[in-house]
């Protein structure tokens, strides 16, 4: 006896270059039957690093139960796709191996439309994007708009870190996702690709990771992970116990800066030339040969050591000298770090010359500044305030003169400097 696929529709094929995806109409109640949100968390390994799963927010009832007042009303309309990863095993997030149980596209002959077939109300499909759209009908309460038909864009055996790469890439231009979860993403499990395949952003998270995870590092459990998590703290458990942590999205901007002026313009390039195999940091020798950032060539070249060394050994000095004692004020804060890489880029070109990039030599720069206290009122916690602490070390420094500024600020980061 012939059984009946759970569902069943007409799905349009869409050829672009990362692989091929099918367009279909699919029924709300369908898609609640057998879809899934995979959310993005951290696993601490045996060598103390971690690796991510997943690449979902944490769902937020709120704003499903505005989506469900939404759905209720006679303007209800979700012209945007719904991206699934279909074939996935809800509770491993591995191939499902049963082709019963599978997705699955009947194109007949013909290459641009094909039949969708849904077997079994089995959750078999990931969510990439657009998990409160959906999950917004679970609170509807007109039952009949659960048959409403969504725009789903469907990508079969995708292997998880594209799915990841995907939200990242969807959602790293919008302010509602959070800037550190994008980054963890960009970089998901970058050990999972040969490291002279890193752009930019998974160099800087990769490296990010492991100052987070080197027992050694001044940022030692310090660096918030965006991901549900059991290995640090989040900034507000560390504000309860006196603690302090810094973003993902803090750090790896910073790293960003050493390495590359445009990242996206970079990934651009060395996507261009192959989605894995042939793709190769060498490209941007001709592709971007104007970026003249401090540790670029050290990057093209593949000698990361050297990038990890420079951020560690500059941020153990900092650590020494300004984040060890008493209250450090706002030179521990988002914005004393951003400051603090803004500094570290502008060193740089001095170490490299010297073949030092050694605590000390950063000790004996950065301690030129020491007697600045970062708790005055003078650095704010906004952009201005980072700007006034980079200034300060300019001015300690020499590389600015005080004449250069407003009476104001003159008269300020004299009183600092205690010249």
């Amino acid at each position: 006896m012939k059984t009946h696929p759970f569902f069943e529709g007409s799905a349009l094929v869409v050829k672009q270059p990362l692989g091929d995806f099918y367009v279909a109409a699919i029924p709300a109640d369908v898609l609640l039957q057998t879809c899934f949100s995979h959310r993005l968390k951290a696993v601490k390994s045996p060598d103390g690093t971690y690796s991510l799963d997943g690449s979902q927010r944490l769902l937020k009832d709120p704003r499903l139960k505005e989506i469900g007042e939404f759905i209720d009303t006679v303007e209800a309309a979700f012209p945007n796709s719904i991206i699934l990863a279909a074939n996935f095993r809800e509770e491993s997030g591995e191939l499902e191996s049963e082709d019963s149980l599978k997705w699955t596209i009947d194109l007949k002959g013909n290459k641009d439309v094909g039949i969708l077939r849904i077997p079994q109300a089995v959750k078999l499909a990931a969510i990439i994007d657009g998990q409160h759209r959906l999950f917004g009908f679970q609170f509807a309460k007109i039952t009949d708009r659960l048959s409403m038909p969504l725009v789903c864009a469907i990508y079969f055996d995708l292997p998880k870190p594209y799915q990841a790469f995907l939200f990242a890439t969807i959602n790293s231009n919008q302010k509602s996702v959070d800037k550190s979860q994008t980054y963890e993403l960009f970089g998901y499990n970058v050990e999972d690709e040969p490291s002279e395949c890193w752009t930019p952003d998974k160099l800087a998270v990769f490296l990010t990771r492991k100052l987070n995870a080197d027992k050694q590092s001044p940022l030692y459990e310090h660096i918030v992970i965006a991901a549900e998590n059991d290995i640090v703290q989040s900034m507000a458990e560390a504000r309860r116990v006196g603690d302090w942590m810094v973003s993902t999205a803090t750090i790896v901007d910073g790293i960003i800066k050493l390495i590359s002026k445009n990242a996206k313009k970079d990934a651009y390039a060395m996507h261009g030339e192959s989605v894995s195999e042939g793709r190769n940091r060498s490209i941007l020798e001709t592709a971007n040969p104007g970026d003249k950032t401090p540790l670029r060539e050290y990057f093209r070249l593949g000698n990361d050591t050297v990038i990890y060394k420079v951020v560690k050994n500059y941020f153990t000095a900092v650590h020494g000298l300004f984040w060890i004692s008493g209250d450090p004020g706002y030179i521990r804060k988002t914005i004393g770090v951003q400051a603090l890489f803004d500094v570290l880029r502008q060193l740089l070109p001095v170490a490299l010359e010297k073949k030092n990039i050694s605590v000390e030599f950063f000790s004996n720069e950065l301690k030129k500044a020491q007697q600045v206290n970062f708790t005055d009122d003078y650095f704010q916690a906004s952009g201005t305030g980072r700007t006034r602490i980079r200034n300060v070390f300019e001015v300690a420094f020499g590389w600015k003169q005080l004449r250069e500024f407003s009476e104001s600020d003159s008269a300020s980061y004299k009183r600092l400097l205690k010249k």
